[in-house]
């Protein structure tokens, strides 16, 4: 064995079994997973003020992003828990549409949340927190030319053995922000940024790219007229993130959002200084998020619109800082300021923090494994926006399956894949794994094929199992999960075989809800699935019904009225699953297979996909090239 990098003069400073290069969302979830799992952690920040920073939207969720949160929390997570103690108002988002699509989102504390998080990973048992720039990864290389991760050095020269380490380092790598014809070399916020990491990482054959995106201005709010807006309320009750958390112990009061829109003046003063944006001037490299365009962007690419939404969210109980979402921009300050003006109550509005947008590098395609291993250098795993993505949510579901499969890795355990039938946290990773990500890649409802079942309500259903197993879910929770699995299932059955007949009390009843009276005797189940009648409702007509908690009535509610799609879905998810099973050997040749188009062959060769499943989701591998793949895996049995 002998060591790359071995002409570094170093000295060892501590000598642990992980090292997470990070502390965003990602890195914190990463390193308490680790931590939890009984291996000693060492986690890397630029700055101990940056851990679980909040550099841009100050909220955790929204529309399919509380599916993650839900998820991550349901598997033994932090970020759901956090964002309880810390939120200032809490929405459900899509009610007016089915439960496949109600996601919650709530308007965080920017500066108690990470105050919050940083409480509990310095009070973790098995994890430190070291200030300092990782600037290598060093790797040992056996005599087959297979390298594994050894231990990282910060910039202070000093070296931190480990036996596996998780990259999180967010937007960081090669940062630069840009204003206008400003640009300063600096990550999010003016912190520093990590500027040694990418040429190591290339040393060892690791295929980087740039990627860029950006936030809006913050303002004084004793500037901001809210009077000339709409004002946003937040939900009554409150619904909680987490599972373990006790609804009565977070209804409070709320604070306030606010909706107003930009106009035609404001469209006019953008156009007129295109020239002077780095987006269209040529300055910025890399690729930025279709799904969350400059203000920039959406006056060029959507000029029939006469206006666009601009919400004014709090950035916590102690800062009269707000913050000005939907107009994030790389414009000049002397624009940004008259652009924001002629938006209706900030016409005399203070600029406290300029909007910017900031470039760094990421990883290719094509370079992960399933388990968000690296595959160039054994034990080498990465999680977050480094991985491509976009968001706090898809970064710190990341970090937690990177934290749970490092720390398996060490335990000689098989990863822990969710299918995509499994999570949204599934999807998120096999699209990651297997598309070529042009852009910051970003989790949508509607990437989810089988969304009627994942839902964000069931979320602790379906994966309390997987954070059982993976041992960062008590055995108490557990139980407690499958009890609540329990009294879910009796109540169904219950309420399918309570059968009432058309009697005149009970027909008088269906009349208070212009419900058609029974000709024959029906089931409450099947009084539940008309539309004008629910389940509080028809108690009048069951008299032993027993009490249950509200999250069990809730999914019984689902269960009955969308009992036909659900099983249509589940049906589907069979057919899914048997792709998925069809797994494609390690050391199979592309080379070999026989008719394979030449695109497909370097894709596949490219991805490396583990599963029949996989490989027909990979961009450039068509139905007729599945066809000729599975003849020959047939055929080589």
């Amino acid at each position: 064995m002998k060591e790359n990098n071995s002409d570094l003069q170093y000295h060892i400073a501590d000598s642990v079994d992980v090292c997470v290069i990070g502390a965003g969302h990602a890195g914190c979830e990463a390193a308490l997973a680790c931590a939890r799992l009984g291996f000693s952690t060492v986690m890397f920040t630029v700055s101990v003020e940056s851990i679980a920073l909040m550099p841009c939207n100050p909220n955790i969720g929204g529309t399919s992003k509380g599916h993650l949160v839900r998820e991550l929390d349901a598997l033994g997570g932090e970020m759901g828990r956090n964002i309880d103690k810390t939120f200032l108002q809490s929405k459900m988002l899509n009610v007016s549409k089915g439960p496949a699509v109600h996601s919650l989102r709530a308007q965080a504390d920017k500066m108690e949340y990470s105050k919050a998080m940083r409480k509990t990973l310095e009070n973790q048992e098995n994890l430190t927190i070291k200030q300092g720039e990782v600037c290598r990864i060093l790797t040992k290389e056996d005599a087959d030319g297979k390298k594994t991760v050894c231990g990282v050095v910060i910039g202070t020269g000093m070296v931190y053995e480990c036996r596996a380490a998780i990259i999180c380092s967010g937007t960081y790598l090669n940062a630069r922000c840009l204003c206008g014809e400003s640009i300063t070399y600096t990550g999010p916020n003016g912190l520093m940024a990590a500027t040694h990491l990418t040429a190591e990482l290339q040393k060892d054959g690791i295929e980087l790219r740039r990627f860029k995106t950006g936030t809006p201005a913050r303002m004084d709010k004793r500037t901001v007229d809210f009077s000339k807006m709409e004002e946003q309320v937040g939900d009554t009750p409150i619904v909680p993130f987490s599972f373990s958390t006790n609804p009565d112990d977070i209804q409070k009061e709320q604070v306030s959002c606010y909706l107003t829109y930009t106009n035609e003046r404001t469209h006019e003063i953008i156009r007129a200084n295109l020239d002077r944006s780095p987006i269209y001037a040529g300055i910025i490299e890399g690729t930025g998020p279709r799904y969350c365009p400059s203000i920039e962007d959406k006056v060029v690419k959507f000029a029939d619109k006469e206006r666009h939404q601009v919400f004014i969210e709090p950035e916590g109980l102690y800062t009269n800082e707000v913050y000005i979402g939907g107009m994030s921009s790389s414009l000049p300050e002397d624009v940004q300021l008259a652009m924001y003006r002629t938006v209706p109550g900030l016409e005399n509005c203070k600029i406290v923090r300029n909007a910017y947008a900031i470039e760094y590098d990421c990883l290719a395609p094509g370079q992960l494994k399933p388990s968000l291993e690296i595959k160039q250098v054994e034990n080498l795993f990465s999680a977050g926006q480094f991985n491509g993505s976009s968001g706090y949510e898809e970064a710190a579901a990341q970090g937690l399956i990177a934290g749970i499969n490092a720390a398996n890795k060490l335990k000689g355990k098989e990863p822990l894949i969710l299918q995509r039938s499994d999570a949204y946290i599934g999807v998120l990773i096999d699209d990651l794994v297997t598309k070529d990500n042009r852009e910051p890649y970003r989790m949508m409802t509607s990437r989810a094929e089988y969304r009627l079942i994942l839902r964000q309500d069931n979320a602790d259903l379906r994966l309390r199992k997987f954070g059982y197993e993976a041992g960062l879910v008590s055995e108490e929770v557990y139980q407690q999960t499958l009890e609540k699995q329990r009294m879910i299932d009796e109540e169904v059955e219950r309420l399918k075989t309570t059968f009432v007949g058309g009697s005149k009390a009970v027909t008088e009843i269906l009349a208070k809800r212009e419900s058609a009276p029974l000709k024959t005797a029906a089931s409450i189940a099947d009084l539940m699935c008309r539309q004008e009648l629910d389940y509080e409702f028809l108690k009048e007509l069951d008299p032993e019904r027993p009490e249950l908690p509200k999250d069990v009535v809730e999914q019984v509610c689902i269960n009955i009225k969308y009992e036909g799609y659900i099983a249509r879905q589940l049906q589907q998810v069979k057919s899914f699953k048997k792709n998925e099973n069809h797994l494609i050997p390690e050391d199979l040749d592309y080379d070999d297979v026989p008719s394979l188009r030449l695109e497909a062959r370097q894709k596949l060769k490219q991805f490396k996909p583990i599963s029949i499943g996989q490989a027909s989701r990979i961009s450039g591998v068509s139905p007729a090239d599945i066809s000729v793949l599975l003849i020959f895996l047939s055929s080589r049995k």
